[in-house]
This record gives C-alpha cells, structure tokens and sequence, in this order.
C-alpha cells in the first residue's frame, strides 16, 4: 500500500514524540509517506494563525492526519484548535481505548474499554454561551439532534461489530436532561433493535463514574454524548495509568485526525524524556483504519513487551530511558518479528 499522510508535530513535547513514533512506523515497511504541517504556538509564530488554512488543505488532500498535542493560548481571540477541526471535518466520532499495559502504576490490569464520545454538538461548543452585564448569571445551550445521536451510536455499533466486541452501554443523564440527554437515549434504544447480537444497556452518568471505579471490567464499549465522553474517556485512562497511554481517534466520512489525547507539557519539552506511547498507539489505531490491523497490532505488542521488559522506558513509567531509547526497544521488537 502506498498512502500519504498528514503530519502535524505540535507543540511542546509533540516534536519529539512525533519523531519516536514516525520511527516506529517506518520500522513496519508500510508504505506511508508524510506531508508535515504546523498547527497550535508554533504555527502562530510562524506563520500568525493558530491553524493556516495550508494545513486544513493538507489535511482535505490526504484525508488521515496524525497529529501530536497542541496547545490554545489561554485569552480571549483564541479557540480551540482541537474542536475548530472537529468542526471543520465533521468529525464526529471520538474513540478513545483505555487499555492495561505493564509497567505502569494503575490500580488494575487487563482492562479494555472504549469510550466513543460524540464529537461536535451537545454541551461542548461555544455557541449559545452568554454572561450578563452585570457578571451575575452564565448561560449555555445543550443542542443535541437525532442525526447526531443516530449517526454516533450507529458508529459504535458498527465498531463493536467489526472488532468483536460484545456489549455497549449508552450513557446519559435523562432521568434530569429529559430533552437533550432524553433525545439521545431514545435514540439509541431505537438504533440497538437493529443490532441482536450486541447487548445493550443504559446506565445514568454518575452511576457509570461509580461503577467504571468500582468494578470496570463490566464494561466493554461506552458510547455517550460530547461533555460525558470528555469526562468519562479521561476517568478510562485513569484506569490504565494516565494520559501517557491514551489516545484518540476522530473520525468522520471525509477525514480522519489521530492523536495524542495528552498536554504539549512545555516543562519537559526539549528533555528527551516524553513518553511516546499515547502518540504511538494512536498510530496503531490509525493503521487499523487504513486496514493494516496487522501492523497496528504488532506496534501494540511491542510497546508492551517494552513496558513489560521495562528495556530503556522513560521516566514517567519507572525507567531511565529517553524518548530516543523508548523508540529503538520498540523499534528492535518490531524488527525481530517482520
């Protein structure tokens, strides 16, 4: 296979964990070439736009970007770059694995969840956000539309179908938002007739909080609306050990953005210490989509037999490795079984 695909380093630690994992991915011979693009700090400075319209084109042409961490100014004037794409590309699905790697510091193993949050409408967009003169009363609007919610748990039911997952759980808060969070279970009752093979529940948001916390391993695919998949795929990730071992995939009909889930953490930036796993298994989700579910699961296997061997890890995970090391022990892995 022979594709191109965008690139976008990012900020802060992005350069370097993107550098690690194009490494990886050359490693697996798959045929991908990269046009790179800024976005985030370093493409206001160079070129006065958090997001140039250079990179939107890049992206439009090759339909699949990977895409390290960036960071939004804090002030007024700036929006978020993350949903401006979102929005753009019509991305509508997020999915987000939390799965139990070795090494780590989680206070459990062998989970497996994924988190499919709905990615452009309900209460996680500026539109409809008012303050009054005096500062005394804040207002937003939750808009969530039956296409939305269809198109959003369809999406994980065809997921779950297509990697043999075995059970969904719609997550709301209808019993309290009985319009917008009401639309959405309704809808996702109507969608789960369709699909007998999967089981279906429904469980409340806070409820959900408690369980994934008390018990997690009766969850296997979670699909919920924006806000509550904000929520609820970082509380996964807590799960597996933090955001260094999370990442995201955005998808929708014309393009697809993978990506580290994590900050640019300007600390450590420059130190050759980042973790690259978050950056890498989003890579191997990307592969997954372009139909290399092979090569996605060798990276996988790799980073866990690394973590597992605990063979020149970085840092935030036990070790005394680097970025560059962390990149040549999986590299070596990946090798040794092509």
């Amino acid at each position: 296979m022979s594709k191109t695909i965008a690139v976008i380093p990012g900020d802060g630690i992005g350069p370097e964990i993107m550098n690690a994992t194009l490494r990886v991915i050359d490693a697996l011979d798959c045929g991908l070439s990269y046009e790179f693009a800024d976005a985030g700090v370093v493409a206001l400075e160079k070129h006065g736009d958090l997001l140039p319209q250079a990179t939107i084109d890049l992206i439009t042409k090759h339909t699949v970007a990977l895409k390290g961490p960036l960071t939004t100014p804090i002030g007024g004037g700036f929006t978020s770059i993350n949903v401006t794409l979102r929005r753009h590309f019509d991305l509508y699905a997020n999915v987000r694995p939390a799965i139990s790697f070795p090494g780590t510091k989680a206070r459990y193993e062998n989970i497996d969840i994924i988190t499919v949050r709905e990615n452009t409408e309900g209460a996680y967009l500026a539109e409809g956000q008012t303050l009054s003169e005096d500062g005394q009363v804040a207002q937003s609007i939750i808009r969530n539309t039956r296409k939305g919610s269809e198109r959003i748990v369809r999406y994980a039911f065809e997921m779950a179908r297509s990697k043999g997952r075995k059970k969904i759980t719609a997550v709301h808060k209808a019993n309290i938002m009985k319009t917008s969070s009401g639309l959405f279970l309704n809808v996702a009752r109507e969608v789960a007739k369709e699909y007998a093979d999967i089981e279906f529940n429904e469980m409340i948001v806070d409820n959900t909080c408690m369980q994934l916390v008390m018990n997690p391993y009766q969850f296997d695919v979670i699909v919920t609306t924006n806000l509550f998949g904000d929520i609820l795929s970082d509380l996964c990730a807590g799960l597996v050990g933090g955001l260094g071992l999370a990442p995201g995939a955005n998808i929708g009909k014309g393009a697809a953005i993978f990506e580290a889930v994590h900050g640019s953490a300007p600390d450590i930036a420059g130190k050759n210490i980042a973790n690259p796993c978050a950056l890498l298994l989003a890579a191997a989700d990307m592969l997954d989509h372009l139909d290399m579910v092979a090569k996605g699961a060798r990276v996988r296997q790799a980073i866990r037999d690394t973590m597992e061997a605990r063979d020149r890890v970085t840092p935030d995970i036990g070790g005394t490795g680097s970025t560059e090391t962390f990149a040549d022990a999986i590299v070596e892995r990946i090798r040794a079984t092509a």
